[in-house]
């Protein structure tokens, strides 16, 4: 099993939401990490302008292409590798998203740039991320779930 960070936008996120966190799409460059997927890995979402993380979903199935355009950056761009996924802990209400700056210093990916240079970690659409990094934003996602004041879908 592999551990990715999806960087996304707050409209991106959200498009993902509406489709109640069942596919996701990568940029068109992406296509070599997209086809590196696997179901069973595990995706966190960041989303920028907010700097904070969101959520987690478990990859469902590998990548295919499709051009439908559902998620969107600059013109041209449709986010052409897609994958399903599930939702393992995604907190929908923006309060109770995770400032990643309160988990930087306990993320080994992060310590690649300097502190006070950390949204570094966050530039691109995709980013392959060790396990144990992935555990701490998890268990971050987990503790707010439960005291969450939005709502908060789980795997059962």
């Amino acid at each position: 099993m592999s551990s990715w960070v999806i960087v996304t936008g707050y409209d991106n996120f959200g498009r993902t939401a509406e489709r109640g966190f069942t596919v996701q799409g990568v940029k068109s460059r992406q296509r070599r990490k997209a086809e590196a997927f696997r179901p069973g890995d595990t995706a966190l979402y960041y989303v920028t302008g907010v700097k904070a993380f969101a959520g987690a979903v478990t990859i469902q199935s590998e990548s295919w292409e499709d051009h439908e355009l559902i998620w969107t950056s600059k013109p041209g761009e449709d986010y052409p590798w897609r994958f399903e996924i599930a939702p393992r802990i995604v907190l929908t209400d923006e309060a109770d998203w995770i400032p990643a700056i309160s988990l930087i210093d306990q993320v080994e990916y992060c310590q690649k740039w300097p502190r006070e240079h950390w949204t570094l970690a966050f530039q691109g659409n995709v980013h392959s991320w060790s396990d144990t990094d992935a555990a701490v934003v998890l268990d971050a996602l987990a503790a707010t779930a439960d005291t969450a004041t939005g709502k908060v879908l789980r795997s059962a």
